[in-house]
């Protein structure tokens, strides 16, 4: 078993926090962006554009990722409380209101520039994975989004939370959404970069499973318990997310033919 008694905050600058979390977020923007252009992107034009459309992705993450938490996870409470709405540093945010906020974020980029959505998408999807694999490790040293109780050897006591062995759903995730979707993403672009829509439809669909088999072992949000057939909320949304994956895949694997 093992202790997980981790300081949130990374480091301090003068008066101002720089937390785990904050930097995953950082380094998987970074990560993204230079494997994109000096790996993926071979048209130069679009390489001078995504520095700009880097600034779109940011702008729909946060603002997505919020709305997502807001309005899925807790919209009877910030419906009473509006204000707290834009304090991000009060935590909460949803990877699916994320992916939501990337897609209009994209949609806009695009339209301005006259660019293929699908492009820009399959680069944010293969890349994503890494971004998820920091994000979840920082979830892990900010003891959130914790997994149920269990007696296996590899639990780990969130002796910030309680006094309980539980999973560490956290790196589950971290493994499975961040390490082997990443590795499986890039294989299949090597195979699919020509057909467009492809590896975002992989992401969605391979993500959607995992974090659906995974929830079984995270505890569920305390305000929101289970829900139907005993599934969280999480699992409930991955469903969705899963279908939407798998209609769009089929769509453009059906253009493609056409």
């Amino acid at each position: 078993m093992f202790i997980n008694n981790f300081n949130p905050v990374a480091f301090q600058l003068f008066s101002i926090e720089i937390r785990w979390y904050s930097l995953a977020y950082i380094f998987g923007l970074i990560y993204g962006w230079m494997y994109c252009k000096r790996i993926l992107i071979k048209d130069q034009n679009i390489k001078n554009l995504f520095d700009d459309y880097i600034a779109y992705l940011i702008i729909g993450i946060i603002i997505g990722g919020r709305l997502g938490y807001v309005f899925i996870y807790n919209p009877v409470y910030f419906l009473n409380n509006i204000h707290e709405i834009p304090m991000l540093w009060n935590g909460g945010m949803s990877f699916h209101g994320g992916v939501i906020g990337i897609i209009f974020a994209t949609i806009l980029f695009c339209k301005k520039n006259d660019q293929e959505f699908f492009y820009f998408l399959d680069l944010v999807a293969v890349t994503a994975p890494m971004g998820i694999f920091l994000g979840r490790i920082a979830n892990f040293i900010n003891s959130e989004l914790y997994g149920r109780e269990t007696d296996m050897f590899w639990s780990v006591k969130f002796i910030q939370i309680d006094n309980l062995s539980r999973h560490p759903s956290q790196i589950y995730e971290a493994i499975f959404e961040g390490i082997i979707l990443l590795f499986i993403l890039n294989i299949f672009y090597k195979k699919f970069s020509q057909k467009t829509g492809v590896i975002s439809s992989l992401f969605i669909i391979l993500y959607s499973m995992f974090r659906f088999f995974i929830e079984f072992t995270r505890a569920p949000d305390p305000h929101l318990g289970l829900i139907a057939f005993n599934f969280s909320l999480g699992q409930i949304v991955s469903i969705l997310f899963m279908c939407a994956g798998l209609v769009l895949l089929y769509t453009r694997n059906d253009i493609k033919k056409k």
